[in-house]
C-alpha cells in the first residue's frame, strides 16, 4: 500500500493507548475498515474518505509527526516530554491513558548522601527533573524492569510510569516523588496545520466532542 501525502495520516500508538483510542475516533465518525488486532498491516483505510491510521511504535509516533509523515498522532504525555516538542502542538488532551510520572525507591532504602544513581527509560525528564531539584545524579538508561535495579543495586531509585503502584508494591518499592500526571494528546505537525488545517479542524472538534462525552 503506498502512501498517498494528500490523505490525512493519523499516527496511533500500539498497545494500550490504541484500546483507548480507537473508541475516541469511532464515536468521531472515523473506524478503521478492518480489524486492526487481527492484521499484519501498518496502514489502515477508514471510514472517514481520505484519511487514514498508521499503528506504530508509542516512541516513534513523535518523529512521524515532527517530520510531516504523519499530519495527526496520539502520544502519551511522558513520550513528548522525553522526545522534546518543538515542531509539534499539543492539540487535545484525550484524557485516556492516565498514570503519574514519578520516583521509586526500595521502602527500607536509607537515604543517599552525595550523588544519587537514577534508573530510568526517561534521560531527559529525569535530568531535567533532578537539575531543577539541584541534585546531583548518575543516570542509567534501561528499557525496561525498572524495578530490578534497586533491588539488584544498580540504582538508588528509578524514574518510571506509575499506574496502580501494585508492580512496586510486588517488588518491595514506593512511588515518591511525582514528577508529572500523563495522559494521551493529540498532537498535530506545524506543517499539516499549515497546510491542512480546513480538514484537520474538523476531526479535531469532533474529537474533543467525544473526550468530552465520554468523561
Amino acid at each position: 500500500m503506498q502512501h498517498n501525502p494528500d490523505n490525512i495520516t493519523i499516527a496511533l500508538s500500539k498497545g494500550r493507548i490504541l484500546k483507548e483510542t480507537l473508541p475516541l475516533f469511532a464515536a468521531a465518525g472515523i473506524e478503521p475498515l478492518e480489524d486492526i488486532s487481527e492484521s499484519r498491516k501498518l496502514i489502515f483505510e477508514t471510514t472517514q474518505p481520505g484519511v487514514q491510521f498508521i499503528v506504530i511504535r508509542a516512541t516513534d509516533v513523535p518523529t512521524y509527526v515532527e517530520y510531516g509523515v504523519a499530519d495527526l498522532g496520539v502520544s502519551g504525555k511522558d513520550v513528548l516530554m522525553e522526545h522534546g516538542a518543538e515542531e509539534m502542538y499539543e492539540l487535545l488532551d484525550l484524557n485516556i491513558a492516565r498514570c503519574r510520572l514519578m520516583t521509586a525507591r526500595l521502602v527500607d532504602a536509607p537515604a543517599v548522601r552525595g550523588r544519587l544513581k537514577v534508573a530510568t527509560k526517561f534521560v531527559r525528564i529525569a535530568k531535567q527533573y533532578f537539575s531543577e531539584q539541584g541534585r546531583q545524579v548518575d543516570l542509567i538508561k534501561l528499557y525496561g524492569g525498572m524495578e530490578l535495579a534497586p533491588i539488584m543495586k544498580l540504582a538508588d531509585c528509578i524514574v518510571d510510569i506509575v499506574d496502580t503502584g501494585n508492580t512496586l508494591k510486588a517488588n518491595g518499592l514506593i512511588a515518591e516523588e511525582h514528577i508529572a500526571d500523563i495522559s494521551s494528546r493529540l498532537i498535530a505537525s506545524r506543517l499539516a496545520l499549515k497546510l491542512k488545517d480546513e480538514r484537520i479542524q474538523p476531526i479535531v472538534d469532533r474529537l474533543s466532542n467525544a473526550v468530552t462525552q465520554s468523561n
